[in-house]
């Protein structure tokens, strides 16, 4: 793997906006995910959720659950610590296109009839993850300043012109 593909995929910039998404994004995959693999949180694990995703077509119920489950609680723990968000973002919007379209799209809106609400909320805070990456304080940026390599900005992309 290039180095100039690892510095792309962490490099960030040094603002607080990311910080402010990805820590609470976090926090509610990382729970959400628990529920799922370990039964965490009145979660029913990785047997009732399987049970439960098989129930509504999503087979094989115990790979989905353990898809779905990994993806929320390890993905949940990259977005807390900023490390390689944009793909454990990319990840998570993925996840919560599939809980959307399966599972509340036929429900509206809002919460209160298990709606979309709250899974296009965590939609667009991953889709703007993938573009901002992980900003102030994460792993990906002290990373990226480490592969830094063309005597650029620390934590932005080198100049068109320095040749990268």
């Amino acid at each position: 793997m290039s180095k100039d593909l690892v510095h792309r995929t962490l490099v960030t910039d040094n603002s607080f906006t990311s910080l402010a998404l990805r820590v609470p994004a976090g926090i509610m995959f990382v729970a959400h995910g628990a529920q799922k693999l370990f039964g965490s949180f009145g979660g029913y694990g990785l047997e009732g959720t399987g049970q439960w995703m098989a129930s509504i077509g999503l087979e094989p119920g115990y790979l989905m659950a353990l898809a779905a489950g990994s993806a929320e609680f390890f993905g949940g723990l990259a977005l807390l610590t900023g490390l390689l968000t944009r793909p454990a973002a990319f990840v998570l919007a993925i996840t919560m296109l599939v809980a959307i379209i399966t599972v509340h799209l036929a429900n509206g809106l809002f919460m209160s009839n298990n709606g979309y609400e709250f899974g296009l909320a965590l939609l667009s805070i991953s889709v703007a993850l993938v573009f901002n990456g992980g900003g102030k304080w994460s792993l990906d940026r002290k990373l990226s300043d480490m592969t830094n390599k063309d005597g650029a900005e620390p934590g932005r992309s080198p100049s068109p012109s320095s040749g990268a």
